[in-house]
């Protein structure tokens, strides 16, 4: 067993190989060498990954967006109008695509995914 190998999302040293497969067994998750290298070079000084706006420009926690398209928000008959402003965004680590949190006003708190978004 490799004792440097840790699992990539809750940095448990109990990583063990399956094949050709590395398996965490306190989280479940599943990754290969080449994953873990291509993330670490993709990855930031911080540990996430640069998430970039639609035009390629690199966001960071408390930018100010702009919504490119008209985004109808799951679950409510409420949408986000293409132009809309928002101010203060946070970066997440969206397992789903949506990679930034904000507040929207009039909307309140939600997820972006920064494809439909651009950078004031």
């Amino acid at each position: 067993m490799d004792s440097d190998v840790k699992c990539p999302k809750c940095s448990s040293a109990y990583a063990y190989q399956d094949g050709a497969l590395w398996i965490c067994p306190e989280c479940g998750h599943e990754w290969s060498q080449q994953d873990q290298a291509a993330g670490a070079e993709a990855s930031g000084a911080d540990g996430i990954a640069e998430i970039r706006d639609a035009n390629g420009n690199v966001l960071a926690d408390g930018d100010t967006v702009t919504v490119i398209k008209d985004l109808k928000v799951k679950g409510s008959s409420l949408v986000v109008k293409g132009g809309t402003k928002v101010k203060g965004i946070r970066l997440a680590d969206g397992g789903d695509g949506h990679d930034i949190a904000c507040k929207i006003a009039g909307i309140g708190a939600m997820n972006l995914k920064s494809e439909f978004v651009k950078k004031s």
